[in-house]
């Protein structure tokens, strides 16, 4: 079977799936609102970052994207659906590969929508305090903050595929996001920066420390996510459905 009509059928699960659309849904809201209530926090500290205030949004929000990706492929092992699934498209790869688009590029686009309307929303807080980004800065905070969303909704689609579970990635994921990265962040300094939603986070900065730029902390977390597909994809190779 050629690719395109596995692409058209892995869109159309996407579209008849409501709680896919929600997802996106909610990370277009959770992080518009979030990054709207950070523009009119206090600027006055000295660690002030206007370009991060402005996305910090994407904090919460990622945990939809995470969702997202999570559910994509979950929804095929919910009722031996990857069963039918593989009898219509025996080449597992093409398939896969069908399956993470329909991630990537929903993710990317509302990813990149969710960016541009959190900036807009959080410097009509911040007022003169964003007088100082450029816009360069301001190009590089919204796209850096679309493709940051799309690698970590493919990160969770990746462990998906290797844990053959939904809930399994986001107990999994989830809580280290929250919790454990910060901890080890503030433990192990610089190694920290190396953790895949640290690294790609830096792209979100005005300014920033340490060993990673805003571009190769977007390829950490991109090496990260490409590690989670490979073992992913051997795991739908590897074992039965």
């Amino acid at each position: 079977m050629d690719l395109a009509p596995v692409l058209r059928a892995e869109a159309l699960k996407v579209l008849t799936l409501r709680s896919l659309c929600g997802a996106l849904l909610a990370l277009f809201a959770a992080t518009t609102a979030f990054s709207a209530l950070a523009g009119v926090s206090d600027t006055s500290a000295p660690e002030f970052d206007p370009l991060f205030t402005a996305l910090s949004g994407v904090m919460p929000g990622q945990i939809a994207a995470i969702a997202f990706g999570a559910v994509v492929v979950s929804s095929e092992y919910q009722g031996n659906g990857i069963r039918l699934t593989l009898a219509a498209v025996p080449q597992r790869g093409r398939w896969f590969a069908a399956k993470l688009a329909v991630v990537a590029v929903p993710a990317l686009g509302v990813g990149l929508v969710t960016a541009l309307a959190a900036l807009f929303a959080a410097r009509a807080g911040l007022g003169a305090a964003a007088g100082g980004l450029t816009a360069g800065e301001q190009i590089r905070g919204v796209v850096g903050c679309g493709i940051y969303l799309m690698l970590m909704a493919l990160f969770a689609a990746g462990l998906t595929a290797l844990f053959r579970s939904g809930v399994a990635t986001l107990s999994t994921l989830v809580p280290f996001i929250l919790v454990v990265s910060f901890v080890i962040g503030d433990a192990a300094g610089t190694v920290a920066d190396f953790l895949p939603d640290r690294a790609g986070q830096t792209v979100l900065h005005q300014t920033y420390e340490g060993a990673l730029g805003p571009w190769t902390g977007l390829a950490v977390t991109a090496l990260w996510t490409a590690a989670a597909l490979l073992a992913g994809f051997w795991r739908l190779r590897s074992r039965d459905a």
